[in-house]
């Protein structure tokens, strides 16, 4: 079972870690910074830099914890934090199905995220290691609660665009 718990944190820290190298440096394929910036401008973040550089960071961090397994509760609910926002504010209008750009994979990742902070990361893992027993129903739950909190927070900081001021002006 061990070995088990290994590999799923492992497998989905690591997914999520490579999210956030694509976000922050541009690399595997997509345009760094800026281009995420750009794109998280259409779903209102604004300015749309802070958010770029503030999601590639906890992805990244969130990613290598759960990957080593290191604070999982704490991991899985800042991983949780970013699919759900990346969920409700990109994919959730595409439907269901990844193929579609829906929110099939975030929910996926998301999930998996939480399986960990409920089972927590086994005993190949920093945790372990450091004598860290964070597992269990109120900690998957925890994990649950606080990135629901965290993703809605950032959604709400979310700015829709602004009437046209030109359009309100009397003759």
């Amino acid at each position: 079972m061990d070995l088990g718990l290994f590999i799923l944190g492992a497998v989905f820290g690591l997914t999520l870690t490579a999210h956030s190298v694509q976000k922050l440096f541009g690399w595997l394929g997509r345009p760094g910074i800026a281009g995420t910036a750009q794109m998280l401008e259409q779903p209102g973040f604004r300015p749309p830099r802070r958010p770029a550089v503030v999601a590639g960071l906890v992805e990244g961090g969130a990613g290598l914890a759960l990957a080593v397994g290191l604070l999982t509760p704490l991991a899985a609910a800042a991983f949780i934090s970013v699919m759900f926002v990346a969920a409700v504010s990109v994919h959730l209008p595409k439907g269901f199905f990844n193929q579609n750009g829906g929110f099939e994979y975030t929910r996926a990742l998301a999930t998996g995220a939480l399986a960990v902070a409920f089972t927590g990361p086994g005993a190949i893992s920093a945790d372990a290691l450091l004598g860290i027993d964070w597992s269990g129903p109120i900690w998957g739950l925890a994990a649950l609660a606080i990135g629901l909190v965290g993703s809605g927070t950032q959604l709400l900081s979310r700015r829709s665009e602004l009437p046209n001021a030109s359009a309100h002006q009397v003759a």
